[in-house]
């Protein structure tokens, strides 16, 4: 059962949904390959740049690696990260959400990754896949979110109708709430805007109860999500299966966009606008995002944690774009949130 605020109860009903006993090692293993795969193909879609990687340890126990691309052809700075944590205690951000997690031993494997290419036509582009483990207490969370600088439909509807044909093998209700549940969580509440087109987010998924676990009970994503009521249970092998294809999913999402747009020729006003924006991740990224916070709570290696910002970015004080302008239709149509996954082009 859950409370009001959707915070999941957990209530196992029998073994078959916990996990199995090698379920850190499948998974990290799954992870450490997603990392492989995707640092593969960036560098072979850049063509000049290579990843970088330092391999590092946490003294409380665990540690990962990271990898990242500097000053490539396509790619300004391409950080993909590996992690692979355990502990005494969860720190207050977690146990905030999963009270029952408290006084047990954990355990947290994930990828991440956060590209920002040269080219302002080119999209920034975030994921994150991650699994836990706190005693009888485990879920799955992650997604991926796209961010653009200059505006195209056939984009963002690509990357949404690719993430949502992954999630669909799995659940047809699952693209439905985590996508509302991406518009909600990438949202600067302080600018009254989202940072991008979203795509995918979710957390605390074991299997049981509703889908949005969510910390805003009357958002459109914990709406829907009500009127499902509880969905059928899942096990773990399930959710990890949906891990494994949201994952996957990521490459065939985004490469054709890159394809498309990286030799797009732009002027220092596309680069200024792109600088600009590049500072509401770097907003989002230190004031809201959990897993920045989790990794500083957790003394976790800070460069690695870090990697996700931009190594160029300006602000300029109360930026206004022009009327009719590719910046302003950006702010007017691009930063809220639309169904993408529907979007058909029209002649």
């Amino acid at each position: 059962m859950l409370t009001n605020s959707h915070t999941p109860t957990i209530k196992v009903a029998s073994s078959k949904f916990l996990p199995p006993t090698d379920a850190k090692a499948r998974v990290s293993q799954f992870m450490k390959q997603l990392q492989d795969e995707i640092t593969q193909a960036l560098t072979e879609l850049d063509g000049v740049g290579k990843f970088q990687e330092d391999a590092w340890e946490r003294p409380e126990g665990g540690g990962g690696r990271s990898r990242v691309l500097r000053e490539g052809k396509i790619f300004e700075q391409a950080g993909v990260n590996f992690s692979e944590v355990w502990g005494s205690h969860l720190p207050p951000s977690i146990l905030k959400q999963r009270p029952e997690a408290e006084g047990h031993k954990f355990y947290a494997t994930g990828t991440s990754l956060v590209l920002h290419p040269h080219n302002p036509y080119v999209p920034t582009v975030h994921l994150n896949y991650r699994y836990f483990e706190a005693g009888p207490v485990w879920w799955f969370g992650g997604g991926a979110d796209l961010t653009p600088y200059y505006p195209f439909a056939e984009d963002a509807a690509h990357f949404h109708k690719t993430l949502k044909q992954a999630c669909d093998q799995h659940h047809a209700e699952y693209y439905p709430v985590f996508k509302r549940w991406c518009d909600e969580y990438f949202y600067l509440k302080h600018r009254n805007e989202t940072r991008g087109v979203g795509g995918l987010f979710f957390d605390y998924q074991d299997g049981q109860g509703i889908l949005y676990r969510g910390p805003d009970p009357n958002g459109p994503a914990a709406s829907y999500s009500d009127q499902l009521g509880i969905v059928e249970q899942r096990t773990w092998e399930d959710l990890f299966a949906f891990i494994q294809s949201g994952g996957r999913a990521f490459l065939p999402a985004y490469v054709p966009i890159v394809q498309r747009r990286h030799e797009t020729e732009y002027s220092d006003r596309e680069r200024n606008f792109q600088l600009y924006r590049r500072g509401r991740y770097v907003e989002f990224n230190l004031v809201y995002d959990r897993g920045t916070i989790f990794g500083l709570q957790t003394n976790g290696r800070t460069e690695s944690i870090l990697m996700s910002l931009p190594p160029l970015v300006r602000w300029e004080y109360g930026y206004q774009p022009e009327p009719n302008s590719p910046e302003a239709q950006l702010y007017d149509i691009f930063l809220k949130p639309q169904d993408w996954s529907n979007w058909t082009k029209i002649d």
